[in-house]
This record gives C-alpha cells, structure tokens and sequence, in this order.
C-alpha cells in the first residue's frame, strides 16, 4: 500500500521503519522538519513538509494513519486531515485515544464521506522488531482496505479487527489496565524479596521465574532487564510513576457497568502514591494513632516521640 505517517516519535518512526521493510511506501510528516527530515532517510519513506504536502502525495482513497498524544494533538490533527482528504479515504488513530472520543469522530467523519479506524497499539519501542499487536475497531470494509498494513505491523497473529468503531481503543483501554495490575504484582513481590534479608539476586530470580515458572512473562524478561541495566536497588530511577489516563478509564468503565475490578483500580491508585513527596493522609493516620494509643511517632527533626 501507499500509506501517509502523521507523528513520528518513537512509535510512529519505527512503525515506519517496519512498514517500508514490509515494502509499503510511505509518505511521512512530523511537526518538527527534522524528525521528519531524519525518519524519511532512515526508512526510505518520503517526507512531507506539510498535512497538505502528504495529502497530496497520496492517490484516492488515501489511507493516512495518525500517531500523536491522545486527546488536543489527536482531535486536531484529524480536522486538519478532515479539510484536506475528500470522500472515501481512510483515517487511522493508532495512539490511546478515549473510545468514547473514537466513537464520535468517527460519527462526525462519516458524514463528510470519512471513515476512522480506531486501532489499539501494543509494543512499546520493541515494535519495530517484534511487531506490534493491533486490535482495530471500525467499518469492516474499512479494515479490509487496510490490512495489508496491519499484517506488516503485527507479528503472525497479532492483528484482529474486533469489532465496531470505539471498539478498539476500548479493548486496548482494558489492555492497558491490566498491564497496571501486571506491573503492581511484580513490582510488590520484587520488593518483598528485596527487604526479606536473604541477599536474593533479584536478576537471576526473574530469570529463573521464566524458566517453566506460571508466572513467567516478556515483563519478566524486561525487569531481568531491567536489573542488569540498574543493579538490584534501582537507584537511579526514582519512584514516580505516571499514567497514561488508560488506566483511570477501565476503571471508570468499569465502575460504570458495575464491574469489580480491585486490581486494577488499587495498581492506579499506588501510582498516584508514587508522585507524593510526601503523604499527607500517611500523617494523618500517624497523628491519629498516636492520639488514640500513643504509638509513637517519627517527627519532621528525625527524633521520635
């Protein structure tokens, strides 16, 4: 296929890479000129100075896949292309949009003769070489336009279309709330073992774990990774963990289908821990302890009372 690449940072440059290896040429366009300038030369891909430039660089019905930050950039740069592209092409937003925001715009854009595809991303930076599991929502005549494109991303197996607009960035949604409850589980039993006093060595543990163990996994053989990169105490990497809002979404989701899910709501409320100084609560349990049966406390000049 002819495809056009919006945003190319460090997966929409390598998703490029990959494409161009699978022989699809490629039309690429990033807001800053020198990304552009130094993903077309590494990829063999044309570049664009402009939406307009790429837009017309593409024959009817174009395909155009969209890889920018969820929310303002993504809402944007599909009005832009809406202006631009005419009836029958085809939009991709592979980023981690809301599927409630897929569902809309997909609305809005049929009616100007449009049609988005939602396509959940998963593969991280590992994309270019592992390939990236794609779970695409939209017009089934749609995905059937583009998936050749979706083959040459994905590993054998790794690409399905799941159903209807929204419904792929919902399933990648859920995904992604998972992968924090994943991530928790490793990160508490890694800590147990690292204040147990027996001198574990935590690499070779997670090594062993992927060794016929039920709890062996690629995140496993990240965190052995990991270890070796950073040596057992992790000193350079401080505890402060963002979100991508994917997390906040399955649970709001699942709050409002009435859907326990512990798990995966206590792993995002950890990592809102983890980006307080201090804990402010934390202090008021302390006090309120002391208060009601004088355990001690540890003060702010180090002393205890």
């Amino acid at each position: 296929m002819r495809l056009g690449m919006v945003g190319l940072g460090k997966m929409g440059g390598n998703m490029a890479q990959r494409l161009t290896r699978g022989g699809h040429e490629l039309v690429v366009f990033d807001r800053d000129p020198e990304v552009t300038r130094a993903v077309a030369e590494a990829s063999g891909a044309k570049a664009a100075a402009s939406l307009q430039e790429l837009v017309a660089a593409l024959e009817p019905p174009r395909a155009v896949w969209v890889m920018v930050p969820a929310g303002p950039p993504t809402e944007q740069v599909l009005s832009d292309l809406a202006d631009i592209c005419g009836p029958g092409d085809v939009l991709i937003d592979g980023g981690n949009s809301n599927y409630n925001d897929s569902k809309r715009r997909a609305a809005e854009l049929e009616t100007r003769g449009l049609r988005l595809m939602d396509a959940g991303t998963s593969g991280g930076i590992w994309g270019l070489e592992n390939g990236y599991c794609l779970m695409v929502g939209g017009a089934p005549e749609a995905a059937a336009v583009c998936e050749p494109v979706f083959r040459t991303l994905a590993p054998e197996g790794g690409y399905a279309h799941v159903g209807p607009s929204g419904s792929g960035h919902f399933a990648k949604m859920v995904h992604n709330g998972i992968e924090y409850g994943l991530l928790q589980a490793y990160a508490e039993g890694f800590e147990i073992l690292h204040k147990s006093g027996f001198e574990y060595d935590l690499e070779g543990v997670a090594s062993l774990w992927n060794h016929g163990s039920v709890v062996r996994s690629w995140l496993l053989e990240l965190l052995e990774r990991a270890y070796a990169e950073e040596g057992p105490a992790l000193e350079r990497i401080k505890d402060w963990v963002a979100d991508s809002g994917e997390g906040r979404w399955t649970v709001e989701t699942a709050m409002a289908l009435d859907v326990p899910a512990p798990v995966i709501t206590l792993s995002l409320l950890a990592r809102f821990r983890s980006r307080q100084e201090q804990s402010y609560s934390a202090q008021v349990v302390a006090a309120l302890r002391n208060q009601f049966g004088g355990h001690s406390i540890k003060t702010t000049d180090g002393a205890g009372a």
